[in-house]
């Protein structure tokens, strides 16, 4: 199983946020999901907006990305 590698990102600094070995890039994007969301709840910082989470690979290539600040479901569509 792969280890992937998960980063705050905020404008071109990137935090490195820890990682995870998980089975693939479905359950590493899951992951990154959820730590937005609590990020997005912790990090009062009004630069949150634009902030991301972004998911790297064991070879440090990014896979998923996914903003802090995420649209609404109702106005995806």
């Amino acid at each position: 199983m792969p280890y992937y590698s998960f980063d705050l990102v905020i404008d071109e600094e990137y935090s490195n946020q820890g990682g995870l070995i998980l089975e693939n890039i479905e359950v590493a994007s899951d992951r990154a999901d959820q730590l937005a969301t609590e990020l997005y709840i912790v990090h009062t910082d009004p630069k949150a907006k634009g902030c991301a989470v972004r998911v790297t690979s064991p070879e440090s290539a990014e896979v998923y990305r996914t903003p802090l600040d995420p649209v609404p479901s109702w106005m995806r569509r």
